[in-house]
C-alpha cells in the first residue's frame, strides 16, 4: 500500500514540474507568431509584437528626422568668449573714452571668462534632398568678460579708468542679448543615424542688447553692481557656425565690429559646446 502511494506521490510531483516548466516559458505573444529564445522575441508572421515596437520606436527617434520642416525646443551652449584688441591706445578718441589706457588695461582671465546661450527654439527647413538645409533659432547669449586689472566703467558719459585704490578680487563686464541666428546647412550623411552624422552650418545672427552691467568685488567695497550706459552698442552683427560631429555640436561666433560704440575697437567671438540632439 505504502508503495502504490509512494508511486502516486512520484507522479503526481513530476506532473507539476511539467507544468511550472511550462507556464514559466509562455509568452503574452502567441506561439503561432513568435519564437522566444531566451528573453529574445523572433517574429514569425512579420506583426509586430508590444515588446519589438518599443524597441523599433526607440531607433526611429535616434534616426536623421527627414521631415521638411523639424522644430526643435531648447538647446545648451557652454563656451569661453574673448575679444580682438584692435584698438589705437594713442587715438585722442581712445584717450578721451579711457585715460592713460593701454592694452594691458583689458587682460582677461581666460578660464573665468565664459559664454552660455539658451535657445528658445530651432528649426530646419530641406531644401535640396535633406543635404542643404535651412536652420533658424532664437534665443539669449549671455557674454562674461572677467578682467584681470582692477579697471572702472562710469556712465554718463560713459568711460573707463583704473583704479589704484581698490584691489579687485572679482571683477567682469557682463552682456546679455536677445538673438536670431540664421544659416546654412551641408549634411554630408542624411541616411545616417545620429550617432553617425556629420555636417557643418554657416550664417550670420542679429542680436539686440537688452542688458550689461559690471560686477566687482573687493574687501573693501564688498559686492558692487554698475548698470546702465556702459558705452555699448545696442545691436550686434556676426558670423556664427557649427560643426555636426555625430551627437557633439561644436559652435563658434565673430561679431562683425566692435561691442563698444567708440574709445574701444574690441569685436568679440566666441566656441564652444552645443548640447542638442538636433
Amino acid at each position: 500500500m505504502f508503495k502504490k502511494i509512494g508511486l502516486m506521490a512520484l507522479a503526481t510531483c513530476a506532473l507539476l514540474s511539467t507544468q511550472a516548466q511550462t507556464d514559466t516559458t509562455q509568452s503574452p505573444v502567441k506561439e503561432s507568431d513568435t519564437m522566444r529564445i531566451g528573453n529574445i522575441i523572433i517574429l514569425k508572421n512579420g506583426q509586430p509584437s508590444n515588446q519589438s515596437q518599443e524597441v523599433q520606436d526607440y531607433f526611429k527617434h535616434r534616426k536623421y528626422n527627414k521631415s521638411n520642416h523639424v522644430t526643435h525646443w531648447f538647446a545648451f551652449d557652454l563656451g569661453f568668449n574673448n575679444f580682438v584688441d584692435n584698438t589705437d591706445y594713442s587715438s585722442p578718441e581712445a584717450q578721451a573714452f579711457a585715460p592713460g589706457a593701454t592694452d594691458d588695461w583689458f587682460n582677461l582671465r581666460n578660464s573665468k571668462s565664459v559664454n552660455v546661450n539658451i535657445w528658445f527654439v530651432q528649426g530646419r527647413l530641406n531644401m535640396i534632398k535633406h543635404v542643404i538645409n535651412l536652420r533658424y533659432g532664437a534665443g539669449l547669449e549671455f557674454y562674461n568678460f572677467r578682467f584681470e586689472e582692477d579697471i572702472r566703467f562710469r556712465k554718463n558719459p560713459p568711460s573707463v579708468y583704473l583704479d589704484d585704490q581698490i584691489n579687485y578680487n572679482k571683477n567682469k563686464l557682463a552682456l546679455n542679448y536677445i538673438t536670431v541666428p540664421v544659416m546654412l546647412n551641408i549634411n554630408f550623411t542624411p541616411g545616417k543615424s545620429l550617432e553617425r552624422s556629420f555636417g557643418i552650418s554657416a550664417g550670420v545672427s542679429g542680436s539686440y542688447l537688452y542688458g550689461s552691467r559690471q560686477k566687482y568685488r573687493s574687501a573693501e567695497t564688498g559686492k558692487e553692481k554698475l548698470k546702465g550706459n556702459l558705452g555699448l552698442n545696442d545691436f550686434k552683427l556676426a558670423y556664427v557656425g557649427e560643426i555636426h560631429l555625430g551627437p557633439v555640436q561644436v559652435y563658434g561666433s565673430y561679431a562683425t565690429e566692435s561691442m563698444f560704440k567708440k574709445g574701444l575697437d574690441f569685436t568679440p567671438y566666441t566656441v564652444g559646446l552645443r548640447l542638442s540632439a538636433f
